[in-house]
């Protein structure tokens, strides 16, 4: 039986963060009610993958939330949920009155995730919450990129990711203690509050130190040599955290003398002395393919991995050997998804049962089952428009905007 089976999710989110953390519950078990609009959560424009890859094994309900009786469903829903999670601007469902704040009134054990841009409050409370537009302005883009050139993001939606993951960490956090108290509450994070925390070390340095990291590329800003080296036939990393580390390094290329060197002794004489360490190892690294240098460094134990691009990493043995792809029937149709990184805990694992719902495709049986809609009424919410159980294709009708992606 899967660890979260009896938790119920209220998941009014779309697009990505939101999304991610209601995902990460299916994974292990929660039933998930995913609230999309008539015309679909707007990642289904993506493609089928990327869709699934947040939202595999999710119940997908099309209501109307512009409309009162589709208004109605959400608060009938949230009497039966444990979990509501929603990431539209701040304030923004009070107007259809299904606010967190409305509907834990009507249920005091729900638990209410509010995933915005930057937070319930402050001044920049209303912004628009884009995962770029953050690595702005937390400083990661600073940090991201050749010094040479402009600030670049990180190659994947990172902030979304986290706020993803730390939204799952509060949700199951709230869920334990509800068994102490037997009440719900409020969860406020956001893409911001994420970004800061990820600072880490440059944050810290700057907080205590009064020193502003700047982009290295590569480089690292506190040990040498960390950075790409090209082989004979592709690119390198050598990670190098100590001077016992450096030893091994040198004793693995044949050039024992470079550790004994006083430039290269220790790491603040590495760092002093950078340029002239990358020239002499870019020379010996250059003699031997990829695989070569990684199979001596493996033996000798120098911290060293190859630049893949993402299909040569997909395609690896060990990714093979660690089931990194999971696989669905899709239509007939195999459709693969990355997976759940959870998956080998000894006892209780993630269990994907299936791949992304079709639009609508739950909206009968969960109206039935939850909130005792009969045939009849729900036909009757399907010709007005107030719910779908199919792809239809409406004129948009008006709907709240959005906080979070």
């Amino acid at each position: 039986m899967s660890v979260l089976h009896d938790i119920r999710v209220l998941d009014i989110s779309r697009v990505l963060a939101g999304p991610n953390a209601t995902q990460i519950l299916a994974d292990f078990g929660a039933e998930v009610w995913k609230i999309e609009a008539l015309w679909g959560d707007e990642a289904r424009t993506w493609g089928r993958s990327s869709f699934a890859m947040i939202n595999r094994g999710k119940k997908s309900i099309a209501v109307n939330l512009a409309e009162p009786r589709g208004q109605d469903i959400i608060r009938a829903l949230a009497k039966k949920a444990d979990v509501a999670v929603e990431n539209y601007k701040v304030d923004n469902l009070k107007r259809f009155g299904i606010d967190l704040k409305s509907l834990m009134t009507l249920n005091e054990r729900l638990i209410a995730v509010s995933v915005t841009g930057f937070g319930q409050t402050g001044p920049n409370r209303d912004g628009l919450g884009y995962d770029m537009v953050l690595q702005a302005m937390t400083g990661l883009m600073s940090l991201t990129g050749d010094p040479d050139r402009p600030p670049a993001r990180v190659g994947v939606a990172i902030y979304d990711i986290m706020l993803g993951l730390n939204a799952a960490i509060g949700i199951l956090a709230a869920l334990y203690e509800r068994k102490t108290s037997g009440k719900g509450q409020h969860i406020d994070v956001s893409l911001f509050d994420v970004g800061m925390s990820s600072l880490l070390g440059v944050g810290t340095a700057y907080l205590n130190e009064g020193r502003v990291a700047l982009r290295q590329g590569s480089l690292h800003p506190t040990h040498v040599p960390v950075q790409p080296y090209q082989a004979s036939d592709g690119l390198i990393l050598v990670a190098v955290g100590t001077d016992e580390q450096f030893a091994r390094l040198c004793s693995a290329i044949g050039c024992e003398s470079f550790s004994t060197d006083p430039r290269f002794q220790t790491n603040a004489a590495r760092m002093a002395n950078r340029v002239a360490l990358e020239e002499l190892l870019s020379e010996v690294l250059g003699t031997k393919t990829r695989q070569e240098w990684l199979d001596i460094f493996m033996a000798k134990r120098v911290p060293a991995g190859p630049i893949y691009n993402v299909g040569e990493a997909l395609e690896h043995p060990h990714s093979k050997a660690r089931n990194v792809v999971w696989t669905f029937d899709d239509g007939g149709k195999p459709l693969h998804v990355l997976a759940n990184p959870l998956q080998h805990m000894s006892r209780t694992p993630p269990k994907p049962t299936s791949g992304a719902p079709r639009l609508g495709a739950d909206t009968l049986s969960v109206l039935m089952s939850q909130v005792g809609l009969t045939e009849e009424e729900i036909e009757m919410l399907v010709r007005d428009k107030v719910i779908g159980v199919a792809q239809p294709d409406p004129a948009p009708a008006e709907a709240p905007d959005s906080g979070s992606r």
